[in-house]
């Protein structure tokens, strides 16, 4: 079997997976017992979704919170503004479910943008009804948008999407690229047996419109628990591929905390990146912390566990009191999601309410 690098931090001579059980520094900051800095916030401002796809959920849909369940506007941007002014998140990622979905999210961006200091402020979405939004929401404060796209052929994208709505979502990326929501970047995930063929013309059309694209390996995180790792396209399998039809070279900009290896191609300045979650881990370098719509927080994608913040906040605790609950939870981030290990749990939620 081939060894895989888990990409786990280590301090000193500790084990990976292993939390550092010495007190947590007096910092502000979201930091974890692995010296990890959480500054990127993923907010789920809804668990629904208007498409269906394959890997995601099933065709009749999923049970969705209950609203009385669900943060409102004003709990969600208190909690923002604390993890802002408070713990030092420099980044906020809206993101679903779909996000387009949730009423007022114009007025949502508007208020986050007024923040102080002022956070980055990206959202993931299908693009479905972007076209007619995205200038609004660039007007509001979007700095950028992700848009989830997995094939160009309008029958594949009903067999994945189980809806025929190809047409809305390149209609949306034109209006994202026309209202300066720059760089607009395309997450696709390739599937065997469906849309494996797709590699070259998703990067060509990317290459073509200045869109930026990033293939990503598809994670455990479908609602039906159906993913098996012998179907999952590897980045190895993506980068071979791409390398049939272009000359790919690695880019010489620094990665960081970024989830994606990212490739020059044909001698640059173009790039395509890759995000292999489950074969090349980036787990050490992890700096997101995430919020579901249900007010949940988890201090990893792949996380058993979750701290309730909706309780507190509507029970009238102070801000200082929630930003404790926050950092806490942090301090405790295990080293790694374990996909890797023999002893790995998929999440009981599923991605459409935990957030991409």
């Amino acid at each position: 079997m081939t060894a895989v690098d888990l990409g786990l931090p280590r301090i000193g001579g500790k084990a990976p997976g292993v939390a550092d059980t010495a007190t947590r520094p007096d910092t502000p900051y979201l930091v974890d017992g692995f010296g990890r800095v959480a500054t990127d916030l993923r907010v789920s401002l809804t668990d629904r979704c208007n498409l269906r796809c394959t890997y995601c959920m099933p065709e009749d849909g999923l049970d969705w919170l209950p609203e009385s369940n669900t943060l409102t506007d004003a709990e969600l941007l208190r909690l923002l503004r604390i993890a802002v002014e408070r713990l030092g998140i420099t980044d906020i990622r809206l993101t679903g479910g779909e996000p387009l979905l949730r009423n007022g999210l114009e007025g949502l961006v508007e208020a986050i943008a007024g923040f102080r200091p002022r956070p980055r402020i990206s959202l993931t979405t299908n693009a479905i009804g972007l076209a007619r939004r995205a200038p609004r929401l660039a007007a509001a404060g979007l700095d950028r948008v992700n848009v989830s796209l997995d094939t160009l052929q309008e029958d594949r994208f009903k067999e994945i999407a189980r809806r025929d709505r190809l047409r809305h979502v390149l209609d949306g990326l034109d209006a994202a690229r026309e209202a300066g929501l720059n760089p607009v970047k395309i997450n696709a995930v390739l599937l065997r047996g469906v849309n494996e063929d797709e590699a070259a013309p998703l990067l060509r059309f990317a290459l073509d419109h200045g869109y930026h694209l990033r293939f990503i390996e598809q994670m455990p995180l479908d609602a039906q628990h159906g993913w098996d790792r012998e179907n999952m396209i590897t980045a190895e399998e993506i980068l071979a591929k791409l390398r049939a039809e272009f000359d790919l070279a690695p880019s010489s900009t620094e990665r960081g905390a970024a989830p994606a290896e990212r490739w020059q191609v044909n001698g640059g300045p173009q790039e395509v990146g890759v995000i292999a979650s489950v074969t090349r881990p980036f787990c050490a370098a992890c700096d997101r912390t995430r919020l579901t719509a249900d007010g949940q927080l988890r201090n990893c994608l792949f996380s058993q566990s979750e701290t309730d913040l909706r309780t507190p906040l509507r029970a009238g605790e102070s801000e200082e009191q929630i930003a404790d609950h926050w950092r806490a939870t942090m301090w405790v981030k295990a080293a790694g999601h374990g996909i890797n290990s023999d002893e790995f749990t998929q999440p009981l939620r599923p991605m459409s309410a935990i957030g991409g």
